[in-house]
């Protein structure tokens, strides 16, 4: 009360020392995308040379507001907006190039996409769809020049960003705080986005209470307002045509009748702007360009505007805010960790890469909120640069999930090449995340279906920076796998066998890995179709394995940048019980590059086993599309194979900005190679051309696809695939 008795004191002297100055109030609303609006009204005011004392905002009208009163002009916000890749700014995901290694092998299965969160063995749910992750991030970074800013009244313009306790309805006005965070509450859509919770409090989207707050900037001292008020006019029942058409109708209803309160407080001296946006709706964040030009034509043949225009002589507050902008790279000294999460401070602070003694790396700090965030342990993180008399403190603040850490994952994967050949296979997964304040996991894969599959792993990093680590394993496994003699099928065997075994290795970065293991297995083949006379047999193995991985593609399913590989040696040794000794090789890599809607896949894969141990217990499985199209999906059993391809695909409907994302792609494959097993009277395909045609779908199941394939061998097939693609 004492600092409002103040601002109300120095507004009142104030026309004494500047003549009849009025000081005016800006008023932004709630609206989702149509909101970029405001950007467009303040370039128009920046033209007219309309002076700014005050701004109070609401939802993305909290956003737009605190960043033009924090510095920004109107032209940089415009910029900001265009650029921003709003699909992932409206996502909780970290680029998937950022994320540890470890959590993108999570990807290489055909799990769903969604998982479910246990907290101590209970099975929990989220208080929104999303947490607001990398919203608050891209917040963090526009706004770290503020973070020695707590009274908002210092800003370059005085600003109030409005919330809504969801306990009590009642409006919460920010006034003073970390100006992130407060707008990071006013955007918090409810549902959409999880609460924000600030000092004890549950906050979401201010729409709720004040849509509109105009007595929220009345009460900062100002003589007159211009609001913008761009909220969404209500659609007729014809007009709604989709889940998206009611969300933006619910949205209006909750708001519509505290706008009308606020607008009706309006006076003959405050000018309120409504720009027509026609169908831009509440999450059209592709027509961002479009909401931004209608600001600017609000307030073209508005004459009353120029009753509030400054002389051309006069500075309106901030003037040229690039130039009052204070340094956005200072120099850090320490770094802290406030950690409320599973695992140790010295985990999360290893992956802070900033240097001490050198200016803030803004790109490089967002990459590392992306890998911290990608480690599954944490609801939220963000920073924030703590300003001394003498030196500046990077704060990194890490909240532990309230849903758990504990993921079960469920899997559905259906194969049919329409000639009678199908499998199915129905999986699992479940982590237990943070074992111990090193971050162990412990993960387990149960499977049924064409291939049965037990697996068990504990996942043990020897440091804090989790770089070395080891990892003992359990592994059962029950598969088909078809001999084939001049290409025509002789027997399929269904193979079985189970071990254990023991795997040490170092992470490198978030790109790959590198491990060396010890492993021992039983199991044995038996004739499951074919000649009754064909032996079925037992065996031991024991194997020296050297796998390197690599990962930096942005997207597992349909990549457009990136690339990966796998380097696979393995040795079959007796002194490790093995029946015999042989050595087998595996090399893939892919290389993925886009333009426009089209993207490219460029493929070599190489496999060898250097001497005639039996078939059916050390080959590769091959076919189904991108890998020799034409044959069935891993029907195809091949000692040896040379493989080169290019893989391409369009993406066919527009990108939205919702988390139910569906793309449709249309694309194709050509390879040419070769399969073939070291005894002269067993398969040999020769050199062969093989092509595939595919309609895909990336649903949140995962990947669905249906294809046709063919090759030089003759064979052709149809394609049903639900599960990993390529």
């Amino acid at each position: 009360m004492l600092k409002r008795f103040i601002l109300l004191f120095l507004v009142a002297l104030t026309p004494l020392s500047h003549g009849e100055e009025l000081r005016t109030g800006l008023v932004l609303s709630g609206g989702g995308a149509r909101g970029m609006a405001h950007i467009g009204v303040l370039k128009q005011l920046e033209e007219l040379n309309i002076p700014i004392h005050a701004i109070a905002g609401t939802s993305l009208g909290a956003v737009i507001g605190g960043l033009y009163a924090a510095g920004y002009s109107a032209d940089e916000l415009e910029k900001i907006a265009l650029e921003t890749d709003w699909q992932n700014a409206l996502s909780d995901t970290p680029l998937r190039q950022d994320i540890p290694f470890r959590r993108k092998q999570d990807d290489r299965d055909f799990l769903v996409k969604q998982r479910l969160s246990f907290d101590r063995g209970r099975l929990s749910f989220p208080l929104g769809f999303l947490q607001g992750q990398n919203l608050g991030l891209i917040l963090e970074t526009l706004l770290v020049h503020t973070n020695d800013i707590d009274d908002f009244d210092l800003l370059p313009i005085p600003f109030r960003a409005v919330a809504t306790d969801i306990a009590t309805g009642e409006a919460v006005v920010f006034e003073e705080g970390h100006l992130p965070l407060a707008i990071r509450a006013s955007i918090a859509i409810p549902g959409f986005f999880a609460p924000v919770t600030v000092d004890g409090r549950l906050l979401v989207d201010g729409v709720l209470s004040k849509n509109v707050p105009v007595d929220v900037a009345r009460e900062m001292g100002v003589d007159r307002l211009i609001v913008v008020d761009i909220g969404t006019p209500l659609r007729s029942t014809d007009e709604l045509e989709s889940i998206v058409d009611i969300m933006d109708q619910t949205t209006t209803l909750l708001t519509r009748r505290n706008t009308q309160e606020q607008l009706a407080t309006l006076g003959p001296q405050d000018l309120l702007l409504q720009p027509e946006l026609g169908d831009i709706g509440f999450s059209s964040f592709a027509e961002v360009a479009d909401a931004i030009a209608a600001g600017e034509r609000s307030l073209t043949g508005t004459s009353e505007v120029l009753a509030f225009s400054a002389p051309a002589s006069e500075t309106r507050p901030g003037g040229n805010m690039a130039t009052v902008r204070p340094q956005r790279r200072p120099v850090i000294d320490e770094i802290k960790v406030l950690n409320s999460g599973i695992v140790a401070d010295q985990v999360v602070r290893n992956m802070i890469r900033q240097e001490i003694g050198q200016p803030l790396n803004l790109e490089r700090l967002e990459k590392d909120m992306g890998t911290i965030y990608g480690t599954d342990y944490f609801s939220r993180v963000n920073y924030e640069v703590l300003h001394g008399d003498d030196s500046n403190t990077l704060l990194i603040r890490t909240s532990g999930r309230q849903t758990g850490t504990d993921y079960l994952r469920l899997g559905l994967n259906l194969e049919d090449d329409f000639r009678g050949g199908s499998q199915f296979n129905i999986g699992a997964s479940f982590r237990v995340n943070g074992v111990n304040p090193l971050g162990a996991e412990w993960l387990t894969r149960l499977q049924v279906g064409e291939r049965q599959l037990v697996y068990s792993e504990f996942y043990q990093p020897l440091d804090y920076g989790s770089r070395y680590f080891v990892a003992p394993f359990i592994d059962a496994e029950a598969r088909n796998i078809e001999v084939l003699s001049d290409g025509d099928p002789v027997v399929d065997y269904r193979q079985v066998r189970y071990g254990a075994g023991l795997n040490i290795g170092r992470q490198i970065s978030t790109h790959g890995e590198v491990r060396f293991g010890i492993s021992r297995y039983e199991g044995e083949a038996k004739v499951r179709v074919g000649d009754p006379e064909l032996r079925s047999f037992s065996f031991t193995e024991g194997f020296y394995t050297l796998q390197l991985d690599r990962d930096t593609l942005d997207n597992v399913n349909f990549p457009r940048s990136g690339d990966e590989g796998r380097l696979v040696w393995r040795q079959s040794e007796p002194n490790l019980g093995a029946d015999s000794r042989y050595q087998q090789f595996e090399f893939r890599y892919n290389k993925a590059f886009a333009s426009g809607p089209n993207s490219f896949q460029l493929g070599g894969f190489l496999g060898r086993t250097d001497s005639n141990v039996d078939i059916a217990q050390s080959s590769f499985l091959l076919g189904g599309p991108g890998m020799f199209s034409g044959f069935r999906q891993s029907g195809v059993a091949g000692q040896n194979y040379n493989l080169a391809r290019l893989v391409y695909y369009r993406r066919l409907n527009p990108t939205t900005f919702l988390p139910v994302n569906m793309p449709i792609y249309l694309g194709g494959s050509f390879e040419y190679g070769r399969i073939y097993n070291k005894d002269t009277d067993g398969l040999d395909t020769g050199y062969i051309g093989a092509g595939s045609l595919l309609l895909g779908l990336d649903t949140f199941l995962g990947p669905l696809f249906f294809g046709v394939g063919s090759n030089q061998e003759g064979e052709s097939a149809l394609y049903m695939r639900l599960g990993q693609t390529f």
